[in-house]
């Protein structure tokens, strides 16, 4: 079952219907209670009808035992022996007694005269004790009786009576629970034609709002689709008015799509930059071989050296990128930038410009790669004396939580609206010269990528001397920052 409108439509249409048929249930089975204790009342009343004749004396020949057809009657004595029933009961089930034929009661002794009390016949004495009927809660059962050949179910009800010669009876009225029988039926039937109908109901409404609900889902997937297809990621899914979650999923789709055009759009103009980066080079170097294999005295080994170095740095550049833009960490090695800083200048003694270190005392560790931080150094380095004029400074110091590096130099400086545009890709603001001397537009772009990855930033503004003095901010670690 693929289809979410299905799922939803058979989830929606099983709840509805585990609760009516637990609602349904519930229903029957207090209706059924509630006409089977109607019943019982009725059955209690007619009982107590009966029970009421026999304390007062009456024959049992002349108990008015009510309609039979729906009240039948057994009274039973002390010892079960039936002494009354209705007229016309031939059988019945759920009383004290199946039996339905009257038995002659047994004779009771009358109370004779004593002469011998010295008492006489006024009626000043004491009266006989009246017969009663029993106050408790009558005791209830169901059964079937059958009167002129006809079965039906009972409810019964037992109430005791006591004559006033202290005979106590038992009485069992019965009310049929044909009424009970045939309500519950027709709800129940009811019920059964009308939950298949409310079912399909159901499904067919959960259907179409589900339908409708995952149209512009339909739509969206439509146009990716097609952006697949066509590789255009130009274009984008259709945003729904409405501020649910289907509208969210096309804002963040679209987002997406803009992210990864972007990202496409970087890493084709980073392909052909490189592309034609690494052309000139490796121009100049078969030029060069080609004149050597035709000239050997010809051969400039000096230039196709520096070419083929010129290659190998480029060549590194590019896989360190291509590295970042995988996505790799870096590492979590302890690194003194103090110490690392020194490293650099100390391997750059004799070149063109001097360079002029200033540690700050305390700690100056930061946590990171120390290759990929000595590469960010370097990069500094080179650019700094690439466009120095006769200076070139670095400082470690400490701010707070970070520790900084400044690299300085006495050149022209950035311009400000360019500030940003330098940390691009290939960018150079001095193709010429650039080139001349070697540069590929990647080491700046190499280092803000390097230091966000590490947690810190790389920023670019004025020198005191004029020239661009370029930031590097990383954070130390907690055990560092707390001690400085």
């Amino acid at each position: 079952m693929r289809s979410v409108r299905a799922r939803a439509a058979i989830g929606a249409t099983l709840v509805v219907a585990l609760a009516l048929v637990g609602a349904g249930l519930a229903v029957l089975m207090v209706l059924r209670a509630n006409l089977i204790d109607q019943a019982g009342l009725e059955a209690e009343v007619a009982a107590r009808e009966v029970a009421g004749q026999l304390a007062l004396d009456v024959p049992y020949a002349s108990l008015d035992l009510g309609d039979e057809d729906l009240h039948p009657v057994q009274v039973t004595d002390g010892e079960g022996r039936v002494v009354a029933v209705s007229e016309d009961l031939e059988a019945v089930t759920g009383t004290a007694t199946p039996r339905v034929t009257p038995v002659p009661p047994a004779p009771v002794a009358s109370p004779g005269d004593d002469d011998d009390d010295g008492g006489d016949d006024d009626d000043g004495g004491v009266d006989p004790a009246r017969g009663k009927v029993s106050t408790d809660d009558p005791d209830f059962s169901n059964g079937t009786a059958t009167i002129d050949g006809e079965t039906a179910d009972y409810r019964f009800a037992r109430v005791e009576g006591t004559t006033s010669d202290g005979v106590t009876l038992t009485v069992h009225a019965g009310a049929p629970l044909a009424t009970e029988q045939e309500a519950v039926g027709t709800v129940r039937g009811a019920m059964l034609t009308g939950l298949p109908v409310l079912l399909a109901v159901v499904a067919g409404v959960t259907w179409l709002v589900t339908r409708r609900a995952l149209r512009p889902v339909e739509g969206i997937r439509r146009e990716l689709a097609a952006i697949t297809a066509s590789e255009d990621l130009r274009r984008r899914v259709p945003e729904p008015d409405s501020r649910d979650e289907i509208a969210r999923l096309a804002r963040t789709t679209n987002e997406t799509l803009t992210v990864l055009e972007a990202s496409v759009e970087r890493q084709r103009r980073f392909v052909a930059d490189a592309s034609h980066e690494l052309r000139s080079p490796i121009a100049s170097l078969r030029t060069q071989l080609e004149v050597g294999a035709a000239h050997p005295d010809l051969l400039d080994v000096p230039g196709a050296v520096a070419d083929t170095v010129r290659l190998q740095g480029l060549a590194a550049d590019l896989l360190l990128l291509a590295r970042l833009d995988a996505g790799e960490r870096p590492g979590r090695t302890a690194v003194d930038l103090g110490a690392l800083v020194r490293e650099e200048v100390s391997q750059r003694a004799g070149g063109r410009i001097p360079v002029e270190v200033s540690v700050a005392d305390g700690a100056l560790g930061v946590t990171g790669s120390r290759g990929q931080l000595a590469r960010v150094i370097g990069n500094l380095l080179d650019n700094a004396e690439r466009h120095a004029e006769s200076a070139v400074a670095v400082a470690v110091t400490r701010d707070r939580a970070d520790v900084l590096v400044e690299v300085t130099d006495d050149g022209a400086g950035v311009p400000a609206d360019e500030r940003e545009r330098i940390f691009e890709r290939f960018v150079r603001l001095d193709d010429a010269r650039s080139r001349d001397d070697g540069g590929a537009g990647l080491g700046l772009a190499i280092a803000r990528d390097v230091a966000g990855r590490h947690g810190g930033t790389l920023d670019v503004g004025g020198a005191p001397q004029g020239g661009a003095r370029f930031t590097l901010r990383l954070p130390a670690p907690a055990a560092g920052r707390a001690g400085g």
